[in-house]
C-alpha cells in the first residue's frame, strides 16, 4: 500500500498551544508498513501541569491520570526514537507538529522524521467536496468506524492511520499502481486543490 513506513500519531493536550502554556498529555504513534499497522508507542503523559475541567470533558483524561503517568522525560525521548525517520502523518498536522517540536525543544532532542504530512490537507485534495473533514465526521462520511473513544491518542491515530489507507487504497485505484510513496503526499499537501489532479496524472504516467 505504501513504498514506505509512515508514522501516525496524535497527541492530546492540556491547551490549544504550547505557546499559551499548553503541554501534552497523552500521545499515541503508529507505525504502519505496506497496508497494515505493525507496531505502537501510546502513553499518558505526565508534564507536572494542571488539567483545565473542559479538556477531561472531551477528553476523559484526568488530573489522576497524568499524575500517574509516565514523566514527559521519559516519555518524549521514547517517542522520538519510535519514529525514527519515517515519514510522519497527523490529522491538522501542524497543531502535532508544535506540541512534538516544543515538548523535543524542552528535552533537548532533535526528531528526524522525514517530512509531514497533514491527513486533514491530504483529504481535501483526494475527496473534495465532502461535508467536514474533521476527523469524525469525513470518518463516517467514508465508512471508518472508531474502535476506541474519539478525542484519545491511541483510537484518533487508529482512525487517521485507517484513513491514510483508504487514501492510498483510493490512489492506486485512479492511477493502477502498486504502492505509494509518502514522499508523493507531502507534495500533494503543498499543492491547491485545482493543481492536484494534474499533478498526479502526471506522476503517476512517469512510474
Amino acid at each position: 500500500m505504501f513504498a514506505q513506513a509512515i508514522v501516525v500519531i496524535d497527541f492530546e493536550t492540556s491547551g490549544m498551544s504550547p505557546e499559551q502554556g499548553g503541554r501534552v498529555t497523552e500521545v499515541a504513534a503508529l507505525r504502519v508498513v505496506g497496508g497494515e499497522v505493525v507496531d505502537r508507542y501510546v502513553s499518558l503523559i505526565n508534564c507536572g501541569v494542571r488539567i483545565p475541567y473542559f479538556i477531561t470533558e472531551l477528553t476523559g483524561i484526568t488530573q489522576t491520570m497524568v499524575d500517574r503517568a509516565p514523566a514527559v522525560s521519559e516519555v518524549m525521548p521514547a517517542l522520538v526514537d519510535f519514529i525514527g525517520n519515517d515519514t510522519l502523518v497527523a490529522h491538522n498536522a501542524s497543531f502535532d507538529e508544535k506540541f512534538l517540536k516544543a515538548e523535543s525543544d524542552r528535552q533537548g532532542l532533535w526528531p528526524e522524521h522525514d517530512g509531514l504530512v497533514c491527513s486533514v490537507k491530504l483529504a481535501r485534495r483526494i475527496f473534495p467536496g465532502m461535508a467536514s473533514y474533521s476527523l469524525g465526521r469525513l470518518a463516517a462520511a467514508l465508512g471508518i468506524r472508531f474502535q476506541g473513544a474519539a478525542h484519545r491518542a491511541e483510537a484518533d491515530a487508529e482512525v487517521t492511520a485507517a484513513l491514510m489507507l483508504h487514501v492510498a487504497d483510493e490512489l492506486r485505484r485512479r492511477y493502477a499502481v502498486a504502492a505509494i510513496d509518502p514522499q508523493l503526499l507531502i507534495a500533494v499537501n503543498q499543492l491547491s486543490a485545482a493543481k492536484v489532479p494534474a499533478f498526479l496524472k502526471k506522476q503517476f504516467a512517469a512510474v
